[in-house]
Formats: C-alpha cells, sequence, structure tokens
C-alpha cells in the first residue's frame, strides 16, 4: 500500500501547476488584472465542475478510498450559486453554460468516478487544495480590482465551515497517505491529476480573449512575460 500519496501528488504536479499559473488568465489575475466578463464566465464554469465532483463525492462518500476524504465542508456548489445570482441575477440558469473545456473537465469527472473512483481523488485535490491555499488572497485580488464589497461575488473564497484552513490541509494530507492504494494507483492518480490541471489550463485559455480585448496585447503580453520569470504559487494547487 503506498503511504505518501500527498507527497507524490505535490512532486509529482509541480511542473504542472507552474504552467497552470502562467496561462495569461492567472498570470494578469495575480497581477491585479480581473476582466469581469470572462471572470464571471470563469464562475460559470466552475460551478459546473464542482458540481459535478460534488454529485459524485456524495454518491462514493462511504468508498473505501473515497469516504475519508469526503468532507462536505469542502463543497463549493452552493457558494457558487451565491456568486452567479449576483453576477447573473436570480435567473442565472437560464444564462450560464459549460464552455467547451469546461464540459470536457465535466465529463472526464463523471467517466472516471464510473470507472475507477479511486482517481476522483486527483481532481478533489487538484481543486480543493488550491481553494484552500489562495482562496482569500485571489479574493482580495478580485475584490480590488472589480470594486466589489466584503461578501459580493467572493463567496467561492469562503469556507465557513472551515475555522483553521492550514489545520484542515494538514488534516487532509494525512489522510491522503492513509488511502488504501497501492503504488500503481497512486501514480494513475498522480497523472490524473497533472491532467486535471490541464483541464484548468484550458479552461483558462478559453477566457484569455475577453481580457485581450479588455486591457489590449500590449499589456497582456508584459503581464505574462513577466511572470514567467517568476512565479507564484497560487492557482489551483497547495
Amino acid at each position: 500500500m503506498s503511504s505518501n500519496l500527498a507527497t507524490k501528488l505535490r512532486e509529482g504536479t509541480k511542473k504542472a501547476h507552474t504552467m497552470a499559473e502562467n496561462t495569461g488568465f492567472i498570470a494578469c489575475f495575480l497581477k491585479g488584472t480581473v476582466e469581469p466578463t470572462s471572470y464571471r464566465k470563469l464562475v460559470a464554469n466552475f460551478y459546473f465542475v464542482y458540481a459535478a465532483m460534488e454529485e459524485e463525492m456524495a454518491k462514493h462518500q462511504n468508498h473505501p478510498v473515497l469516504g475519508p476524504l469526503y468532507f462536505a465542508e469542502l463543497n463549493r456548489k452552493a457558494s457558487l450559486e451565491q456568486d452567479l445570482t449576483y453576477y447573473f441575477g436570480q435567473n442565472w440558469r437560464d444564462q450560464v453554460a459549460p464552455s467547451e473545456a469546461a464540459q470536457a473537465y465535466v465529463d472526464r469527472i463523471h467517466e472516471v468516478a464510473a470507472t475507477e473512483p479511486e482517481l476522483l481523488i486527483a481532481h478533489l485535490y487538484t481543486r480543493y487544495m488550491g481553494d484552500l491555499s489562495g482562496g482569500q488572497i485571489l479574493k482580495k485580488i478580485a475584490q480590488n480590482a472589480m470594486n466589489l464589497s466584503d461578501g459580493q461575488g467572493t463567496a467561492f473564497y469562503e469556507f465557513e465551515n472551515i475555522s483553521d484552513e492550514k489545520a484542515f490541509k494538514k488534516n487532509y494530507r494525512e489522510r491522503l497517505d492513509q488511502v488504501p492504494v497501492d503504488e500503481a494507483t497512486a501514480d494513475r492518480i498522480v497523472d490524473e491529476a497533472n491532467d486535471a490541471f490541464g483541464m484548468n489550463m484550458t479552461m483558462f485559455k478559453e477566457l484569455e480573449g475577453n481580457l485581450i480585448k479588455a486591457i489590449g496585447i500590449q499589456l497582456f503580453n508584459l503581464l505574462t512575460r513577466r511572470n514567467r520569470r517568476g512565479g507564484t504559487e497560487l492557482a489551483t494547487a497547495e
């Protein structure tokens, strides 16, 4: 049995993590440039991704491998619904749909849940650990860039039922290290996590068109070129 899955995931996804941060959309976001139209499209895409993850985890909460990693307090679907109501109004459901990349991401989540549920760990890790690690900083960036009042449009970043995010992440990593998977399965989980980063990157790249129109190609190139010289570590993983 593997006893160091958390370390395997952290080490095995470092390159993909850096690549995700260097997509134009995230590079600009981390430097305080957030274009409202593309941002709300991202919120909509996240809604469909998290709804898929949380639907499958609810089904598998008694699974011998996934069960110990089921934490209802991580769920983001309801908070994303709050944000979509803020950005689109009460009839947001009639206005949002997953992009092509988001739909492929959703399809993959359902596929692995049906065929090899252990691989869902990769998707949980890629999203939730990133949300907990950089959420508060990303929230402040979004608020400043879009002039949002506290509590408006940033519910996604609020984990109201987690009082100590650092302690929670430590506990989560310990749970990861205890899941009963062999080395071969652990390696497949790492591979799936790298694929999940790739799916996130494709979603981010879809959003760059609106961003470039808003800020201009020169500023976009300047922001992204500088980012490649020295990244941050916030966007999508621990």
